[in-house]
């Protein structure tokens, strides 16, 4: 596939592949198979302080480049994307797990991305403040410089490419740290970007959580840093970063979110979205999943037999296969924490009414498979309606009426998103104001619509991504006062 598959990469520092300053490196496993597809290093404190310091360096001429240079230079890293997707979704199935087909889209998203932020650079701006005759109060949008940004597992490719993007566009430059279980891609994406990006605006360091992640999060030269990941690392980062100084801190954390349908909703395209919105093609790894699904007690029974139906039919298989609808679980940890749930949501009394186990098939026998799994009669207070399994777990669980589904729709810690399925409009849009959630569908699951905010409430996050709003909270308004008279 690459040269990555065969051998060791290299840390992407200063426009440069390097190794670990102590030359010590992590394997990366192919979950479907267990083999061994290729080396990256495990940075060191010292190589962070290397990126940190190509980072600064480059800074000073990256915020002073004309902004339509900086946008085309954007654009011209959305051109790479495009260019090599295959080769980089390529990638992320062999790390991931996740099916070539979905990893494709994860490519021309990212693409997207970076050209929506391209086109918002010349938003970048301040405003005049009306004052006096002959004085003049105005706002400048100044870049924080070295920003951090930590990454998950589920989309390695797509949000290394599509989360630097906001940084970039308003000056700053960028260090990212993906997940030791998925770092191949975004070492590629920083090697094909070197054609687009000055040596130092972008850096990726490889390694561990404990090590490289919380050596950029204490770094006191980085002000500015953003997580994607699960809430209790979250809270460690926030605690972490306040410890050594003042920081931006943003997060997009985890979510155990619910999917209403009401009684009078459509039931087919109800049972599609569920389907839809629990991510099964990422085998449920996603923190937007509709992982609760609350349906009306009337059409209850109906609604499982039909939605039991539809799971069943999912293919799973290879992550490379054309046809493959759910691939594997992306590590061995992560494949034991979703096993023990499935054995937790047995102990609570659930009932089992899809997957459950892996699949079928010599094929699977080394890699982590797990069918795609549905409960059903689920408790709302028990730990499978509670906690975030972050795995292809849907717990399902009837209600009585409206108050009863918001009730339990806001039961838990977190808030990031929901969905409801209704024909009436007074309830869609109750539902919509008295969920507690940052990102709500109406008869819709999954879709993330250029230039609209995605983010989260209670532990699901702080901040918000992928609109405007993301574009400025890389920038700092400082304020001028001039008194000309």
């Amino acid at each position: 596939m690459t040269a990555q598959l065969a051998g060791t990469a290299g840390m992407f520092i200063n426009g440069r592949t390097v190794p670990a300053s102590d030359g010590a490196t992590i394997d990366s496993l192919n979950p479907a198979t267990g083999e061994r597809i290729g080396r990256f290093p495990n940075a060191t404190t010292a190589d962070v302080d290397a990126a940190v310091g190509a980072a600064s360096a480059a800074f000073d001429r990256w915020r002073r480049t004309e902004p339509a240079e900086r946008a085309a230079a954007l654009y011209a890293l959305a051109d790479i994307v495009d260019e090599h997707g295959h080769e980089l979704a390529a990638l992320d199935v062999a790390d991931n797990g996740s099916p070539i087909r979905e990893m494709r889209k994860d490519a021309a998203m990212a693409s997207a991305q970076i050209r929506y932020y391209a086109g918002l650079v010349p938003q970048v701006r301040g405003e005049t403040i009306p004052v006096s005759y002959d004085r003049l109060n105005y706002t400048l949008p100044q870049p924080y410089g070295v920003v951090a940004r930590i990454i998950p597992f589920n989309h390695p490719l797509m949000f290394a490419a599509s989360k630097i993007a906001a940084p970039l566009a308003a000056g700053n430059t960028v260090i990212v740290k993906p997940s030791e279980h998925t770092s191949l891609s975004a070492l590629r994406l920083a090697e094909l970007a070197a054609e687009a990006l000055p040596a130092g605006v972008f850096n990726v360091v490889t390694g561990y959580g404990h090590q490289a992640g919380d050596a950029l999060v204490r770094h006191p030269a980085i002000r500015r840093l953003a997580f994607i990941g699960a809430a209790d690392t979250g809270r460690a980062i926030q605690a972490a970063a306040a410890s050594v100084s003042v920081k931006h801190v943003t997060l997009e954390l985890g979510g155990k979110n619910p999917l209403a349908v009401f009684a009078d909703a459509n039931l087919p395209q109800a049972v599609a979205a569920a389907v839809r919105g629990m991510n099964f093609t990422w085998q449920g790894q996603s923190c937007g999943s509709t992982s609760r699904l609350l349906v009306d007690r009337s059409i209850y029974g109906d609604f499982l037999d039909l939605l039991t139906d539809s799971v069943e039919q999912m293919r799973s298989g290879m992550p490379d296969d054309e046809a493959t609808e759910t691939g594997a679980i992306v590590n061995q940890a992560q494949f034991d924490k979703v096993r023990g749930y499935i054995e937790i949501g047995r102990s609570e009394g659930a009932r089992l009414v899809a997957g459950g186990a892996p699949p079928a098939g010599a094929e699977f026998r080394n890699g982590l498979f797990i069918r795609p799994t549905v409960f059903a009669d689920v408790d709302p207070g028990s730990r499978l309606a509670q906690e975030e399994i972050f795995g292809p777990v849907l717990a399902a669980m009837p209600f009585n009426g409206y108050d009863d589904a918001v009730a339990i729709a806001n039961s838990v810690r977190y808030g990031l998103t929901a969905s409801a399925f209704t024909t009436s409009l007074a309830t869609a849009h109750r539902f919509a104001r008295d969920v507690a959630a940052g990102y709500v569908w109406i008869n819709e699951v999954s879709r993330h619509i250029q230039g609209a905010a995605f983010g989260g409430v209670k532990d699901s996050g702080l901040g918000r991504e992928e609109g405007t709003e993301e574009l400025l909270s890389y920038t700092q308004s400082k304020n001028v006062h001039v008194n000309f008279g």
